[in-house]
């Protein structure tokens, strides 16, 4: 499994990943499922996958082939929209060639959060589903997106995030949506990849990776479940109990 987090914000775009997949609870690998995609002044792709993982390496591998050998593609492409496209395009040639033989272990399952910039449109972000239909990111009423293990680090984004929110105080949003994630599924690890991408630099400035013990994210950790003991310790009690 995974957990992967895309933010559109007002100053910015925030994303990040977990390393850790699995084949069983004996056979656990870290595998980097983030990939960027960056020409300075010209464009910042960044992907996030979840999935198979041989499936979400066939399409990235794809794509890469692509740039080099056919057009249009991420390089050539007039907006975030063609990009969304052409990922699903590239995520359905796979399907068609693997997809049979994956049928009885589930199929072909890939899915990715798309976001970035290129120059002479806005920031935008895509969630790109398995079946490569896809849906936008609106910085109003949908600024995130989650894929893989979403559930456990959903509400402290829900109660933080908004378009206003700056772009340090959203990825330490994130990051304590990672350790409550991590804390409830074995199945998401460490190391976290994250990039804070600031709007209309075309270019990657902030990139990071927390991996165990790293002393801001043990700190992070430490001082966010203290946060949450003491301010449950001052909650009333239900009427039931007086």
């Amino acid at each position: 499994m995974t957990y992967c987090v895309g933010l559109l914000l007002n100053q910015g775009m925030v994303f990040a990943s977990d390393s850790r997949t699995n084949a069983g609870v004996d056979n656990f690998a870290k595998f980097c499922k983030m990939t960027v995609f960056e020409r300075h002044d010209d464009r910042v792709i960044v992907m996030l996958s979840s999935g198979n993982l041989a499936g979400t390496q066939a399409v990235i591998s794809t794509l890469r082939q692509r740039a080099e050998t056919e057009s249009p593609n991420l390089w050539s492409a007039h907006t975030l929209f063609d990009v969304a496209s052409l990922v699903s395009d590239a995520m359905r040639d796979v399907d068609r060639r693997d997809g049979p033989y994956l049928s009885e272990s589930g199929g072909f399952n890939a899915s990715f959060i798309l976001g970035g910039q290129i120059h002479g449109e806005p920031m935008r972000l895509f969630r790109i589903y398995a079946e490569g239909n896809f849906i936008e990111a609106a910085l109003e009423t949908t600024p995130y997106f989650q894929t893989g293990e979403a559930k456990y680090g959903k509400p402290i984004i829900d109660r933080v995030i908004t378009p206003a929110t700056s772009l340090a105080d959203a990825a330490k949003c994130v990051l304590v949506s990672f350790d409550s994630t991590m804390r409830s599924n074995l199945s998401v690890g460490m190391p976290i990849d994250l990039i804070c991408y600031q709007r209309d630099s075309l270019r990657i400035q902030m990139r990071r990776r927390f991996d165990e013990g790293d002393a801001y994210f043990s700190t992070l950790s430490g001082e966010w479940s203290a946060g949450v003991r003491d301010v449950f310790s001052r909650l009333p009690e239900p009427e039931l109990m007086t």
